[in-house]
């Protein structure tokens, strides 16, 4: 009854409104991810191509996007890391939404962008401290994600 109140008032069921908040709060988690790269890629003051490159492919990989979505989302994580003044916002989204695995595969692919540029800058390094912290990852899981990302960058080149 108040499901077909629903819809008459406002054209939509219940599937269809718990769809509608499923597709939005994924929104908002890619977001927030690509918001957490593109802030790690930043904090050098150097946004190369090749942490472009690779923060894109971490996006379309990770949450299986294409490659419009992909650049839209680029193009927002870039407008809002130019008005952010601090993480924890950003790094809520992610602790609320995410299981503690895929936190953990957050920082994977975060410590993949900080070393896209082949070198870990001191900013970059203190951001990942902040953030394993903020997303409640132990120190042992960053660091077994940065060995991994370490071991693939060498056996890549």
């Amino acid at each position: 009854m108040i499901g077909g109140l629903k819809k008459l008032l406002f054209g939509r069921n219940d599937a269809e409104e718990a769809v509608a908040a499923g597709a939005h709060a994924d929104a908002a988690l890619h977001h927030a991810a690509a918001g957490l790269l593109v802030e790690a890629a930043l904090l050098d003051g150097d946004f190369s191509e090749e942490e472009r490159q690779r923060i894109e492919t971490l996006l379309r990989e990770r949450f299986e996007l294409g490659q419009s979505e992909t650049a839209e989302l680029m193009i927002a994580a870039e407008e809002a890391a130019a008005d952010r003044v601090e993480l924890h916002t950003i790094t809520k989204a992610v602790r609320d939404h995410f299981s503690p695995e895929e936190r953990v595969k957050m920082i994977e692919m975060l410590w993949d962008v900080v070393y896209a540029d082949g070198d870990l800058d001191d900013f970059e390094a203190n951001m990942m401290r902040a953030v394993t912290g903020l997303l409640y990852v132990s120190d042992r899981d960053s660091s077994d994600a940065r060995k991994r990302v370490l071991a693939r960058r060498s056996s890549s080149t």
